[in-house]
C-alpha cells in the first residue's frame, strides 16, 4: 500500500458508499437501473477509489461529465460500462469509441461522427439521446423539428442509440411534473415513429427520491451515493462517506493585541495559544470562511482565525491548552463530536453541499477505509 505522504487527507469510508448504494437499489427496486454519478472525481471522494465499492453493489454504469473523466475510469477498469452526460467535441470522439464509452448525443452531426467511427472501428457506438425539457442547458429543444432530428439519428445504422434522457430544474412540484410530461410526450412520440429505448431517465439525487413516479427504469445518483442529502419530500437512510483530515503543524502563544495572518483582519483580545494546520483555499477549503468556520481537536471547536492562506490557516486554542503538535484535527466530520459536517460547512460558506466536496483539490490524498482498517491510498501528486 503507497504512503500518505501529507498530514491532510480525504478519508473516505468505502462501508458508507456500499451502505447508500444499496440504500438506493433497496428504495429503486429490480427494475430501474442506476447510473452511479462519479464526476467532479466522484464528487471529491476520488472516482477510482470508490468505483469497485459502487459497481459491486448496484451500479449499472458509471457516470462523469466530460472525456477526460471517462478515460481516466477506463485506465483502471475495461470492462465496467462508462456514460459520459456532457458535451465531448468532434475531434474527441474517436477515444469515444475507441475506448467503448458511451456518449450523451443532442446534436445529429454528432451522432452521424459516431456513426461514421463504428464502422471505421468495426463497432456500434452508444449514445443517449439528451432532451431539453427547460432546464435549458444541453439538448434537444422541445419541439417537433427536435423529433425529426432524432428519428434520423435513430435511423442511422452503425449507433446503437439505448437511451434518452433529460434534467428537471427542480424549481417545484408544478414546474418539475410539467417537465416530466413533456419528456414523456416526446418519448410517446418517438416510438410510434417505431424507435424504443432501452433506458429513459430524467432523475438525479434529489428527485429520485423526491418523486418515485418519475424513476422511469434509470436514475442518476450523485449526491445521496456520498451521504449528502438534498432532498424535500421523500427519505432515505444514507451516511456521510467523507471526513477530511490533518494535524497540528504547530503551536504559538500570543500577546494581547498581536494580529494573525494577512492585514491583521483578526487580533488577539488577550493571550492566545494559536496554531497553525496545513490545510488552505488551495486543497478546496472555502476562503470566506475566515472568522466562521472551526475545526474539532479533541472532540472540542477551534476557530478559523485570520485569512485563510493559501497552504495553512490559523486556529485559535487558548481554550484547548492540552492541544498540541501534531494532534489529529477534523476540518470535516459528520456532524458528531462537534465536528463541521458537509451542511453546516455549505451553509456558512453560502453555496450547496455538493461544491463544498467536489472543489476539494486533488493535493489531499484519498484514503479509503473499509471495516475501520486502511484498504487503498491514492495520492495523486506525488
Amino acid at each position: 500500500m503507497k504512503p500518505i505522504l501529507r498530514d491532510t487527507f480525504v478519508e473516505v469510508n468505502l462501508d458508507n458508499i456500499i451502505f447508500n448504494i444499496k440504500s438506493i437499489k433497496k428504495m429503486v427496486g429490480g427494475n430501474v437501473a442506476i447510473a452511479a454519478v462519479v464526476k467532479a472525481n466522484g464528487y471529491g471522494h476520488g472516482a477510482v477509489g470508490i468505483a469497485k465499492a459502487l459497481m459491486e453493489n448496484g451500479a449499472d454504469y458509471l457516470a462523469v461529465a466530460a472525456l477526460n473523466e471517462a478515460m481516466d475510469l477506463r485506465k483502471h477498469f475495461k470492462e465496467y460500462k462508462l456514460f459520459i452526460m456532457g458535451f465531448t467535441p468532434d475531434s474527441y470522439l474517436e477515444h469515444v469509441v475507441e475506448n467503448d464509452i458511451t456518449q450523451t448525443v443532442f446534436l445529429y452531426r454528432q451522432a452521424e461522427i459516431l456513426n461514421e467511427l463504428g464502422m471505421k472501428y468495426n463497432k456500434k457506438p452508444v449514445v443517449h439521446i439528451k432532451y431539453d425539457t427547460g432546464f435549458n442547458r444541453l439538448g434537444f429543444r422541445d419541439c417537433e423539428e427536435s423529433i425529426d432530428e432524432i428519428e434520423k439519428i435513430c435511423s442511422l445504422k452503425n449507433i446503437y442509440v439505448e437511451g434518452i434522457f433529460s434534467h428537471l430544474a427542480l424549481v417545484g412540484k408544478k414546474e418539475d411534473e410539467k417537465q416530466y410530461h413533456k419528456f414523456i410526450k416526446a418519448i410517446d412520440s418517438l416510438e410510434k415513429r417505431g424507435f424504443a429505448f432501452k433506458y429513459k431517465h430524467i432523475e438525479d439525487s434529489i428527485s429520485a427520491v423526491d418523486y418515485p413516479k418519475y424513476r422511469m427504469n434509470m436514475i442518476r445518483p450523485g449526491a445521496i451515493i456520498y451521504g449528502i442529502k438534498g432532498f424535500h419530500y421523500g427519505s432515505l437512510d444514507l451516511k456521510q462517506a467523507l471526513t477530511f483530515k490533518t494535524k497540528i503543524a504547530y503551536i504559538k502563544r500570543i500577546a494581547k493585541g498581536e494580529g494573525v495572518s494577512y492585514d491583521y483582519l483578526w487580533k488577539a483580545q488577550r493571550d492566545s495559544i494559536v496554531g497553525t494546520v496545513p490545510f488552505g483555499y488551495a486543497d478546496g477549503y472555502p476562503r470566506n470562511l475566515r472568522d466562521k468556520g472551526y475545526v474539532t481537536i479533541h472532540g472540542k471547536c477551534a476557530p478559523i482565525i485570520g485569512v485563510i492562506c493559501m497552504d495553512q490557516c490559523m486556529i485559535d486554542l487558548t481554550h484547548i491548552p492540552e492541544a498540541s503538535e501534531g494532534d489529529d484535527v477534523i476540518i470535516y466530520g459528520d456532524g458528531t463530536n462537534n465536528t463541521l459536517d458537509i451542511h453546516t460547512v455549505s451553509r456558512l460558506a453560502e453555496t450547496n453541499k455538493n461544491e463544498i466536496v467536489s472543489r476539494i483539490t486533488m493535493r489531499p490524498p484519498r484514503v479509503y477505509t473499509k471495516d475501520n482498517k486502511i484498504v487503498n491510498v491514492i495520492n495523486y501528486i506525488g
